[in-house]
Parts: structure tokens; C-alpha cells; sequence
């Protein structure tokens, strides 16, 4: 599938611009004490630098606390006995990752009822449900990392200097294990979305229905 070029020049613009803003502010979440790692990411032509413990694939996926649309705190352990499918985005308000937010929210509906997909990003609470309302995003979960950044920084995933995430997608399984993860090369670009949805409906167990449910749905 091909993107319109616009909107990945406007990610990269946007994505560029936060830096400034952002800058003079790291020290408030204690930034400059995270481990920092070079040369996995670029924003255009140019390598960051991701701050925050980078996490593999067969690890015990590290626990975090967001927060909702209302500022309500949410973990990790709200999800315990589901498979996950994290999708990150920078910034829900450039192209590429409201596209991304609306392909997952489309593909949630076609997911067994034990895969819930998470969208996180840096954006503020308000910012996140000014955008689920207008784009009708209401099949997955919109949570924000700006309040504690734990997120970011337990899965190596903070944009020094930015105040960002780095585009990525992690998918979880019922017992809190790492089992897909996929740090996107370009901020601009997006991931792979066919190989997240295959890995996620391979990764869940399967649902049984008892004789009765069978019937009941059969009959309905």
C-alpha cells in the first residue's frame, strides 16, 4: 500500500519541531539517567537516540502505568490473561499515525474477544479524545505515556530530546511474555501490519465453545 508523501513529510516536520519544545524540559521526568541507544531509529535521514531499557522478544514484558481519556491510571496487570497488541505512535495528531490508529481500530473488530489492542503515545489524555471522537476510534484502547513516561523508558522507546515515542509495535501473550516486536526504521514510515495481525491471532489460544454456547450462537 502507498502513503501519501505529504503526510510523512508532515510527520517528519512535526516530529523535528517537538525537539525544540521539548528540550529544556527532560530533566522534569528524569530523562538524562535513562540508558540511551544509538543508531535502530532514524527521523528522516538522521539516526536518534532512543532512551529507556530496550526489551527483546522471549522477555517478561515490563510493567507500566498510563493513563486513560480521564487521566485514570491503567497497567499492564489490567490486562493480565489477554494477548496484546501494543501499537506506538509519536503523535496521534500527524498522518501516519492516525492512519496507524485507524487500521488497528479497524482490524480489532475482526480479533477473538481475548486480543486487546493498546495504542500509546505521548499525546495528552485531551489530545487522545479529541481524536477517538472525531475519527470514531472505539475498538481499541488510546492510552498516554506523558504523565510518568514509564512506558517509554521501561521499553527503550523515548525519543531523546523530543518527548516522543518512536514508532513500534509489541505483542504480549496471555502469560505477560514478549513474544513480537517490531521498532519501525523510520519514524515516518509505517509498520508492518500484516505481520503484527498474523502474529497476534497465531500468538492467542483459542477460543472453545461449550456444546450449549454452540447451540445458543446457532440459534441467535
Amino acid at each position: 500500500m502507498n502513503f501519501p508523501t505529504s503526510n510523512i513529510t508532515l510527520c517528519a516536520f512535526f516530529i523535528t519541531s517537538m525537539a525544540i519544545a521539548f528540550n529544556s524540559h527532560s530533566d522534569t521526568f528524569g530523562l538524562n539517567e535513562l540508558q540511551s541507544t544509538q543508531n535502530l531509529v532514524k527521523a528522516g535521514d538522521k539516526y536518534v537516540t532512543l532512551l529507556g531499557q530496550q526489551v527483546s522478544v522471549g522477555e517478561q514484558a515490563p510493567q507500566f502505568k498510563v493513563v486513560d481519556k480521564n487521566f485514570a491510571p491503567v497497567t499492564l496487570k489490567d490486562f493480565q490473561g489477554q494477548t496484546l497488541l501494543i501499537s506506538v505512535v509519536p503523535s496521534l495528531d500527524t498522518g501516519v499515525c492516525s492512519i496507524q490508529t485507524k487500521r488497528f481500530n479497524e482490524e480489532a473488530a475482526k480479533l477473538p474477544k481475548n486480543i486487546t489492542i493498546l495504542t500509546i503515545s505521548n499525546d495528552l489524555p485531551f489530545a487522545q479524545k479529541r481524536f477517538c471522537d472525531v475519527e470514531k476510534v472505539d475498538g481499541i484502547k488510546v492510552l498516554s505515556d506523558s504523565v510518568w513516561r514509564e512506558f517509554g523508558a521501561s521499553y527503550g522507546l523515548l525519543i531523546k530530546d523530543m518527548g516522543l515515542l518512536t514508532r513500534a509495535i509489541f505483542i504480549i501473550n496471555d502469560q505477560g511474555k514478549i513474544v513480537y516486536k517490531e521498532l519501525v526504521a523510520n519514524i515516518s514510515q509505517h509498520p508492518n501490519y500484516d505481520k503484527a495481525l498474523a502474529k497476534v491471532r497465531y500468538t492467542a489460544p483459542v477460543i472453545v465453545l461449550d456444546a450449549e454456547t454452540i447451540i445458543e450462537k446457532t440459534e441467535k
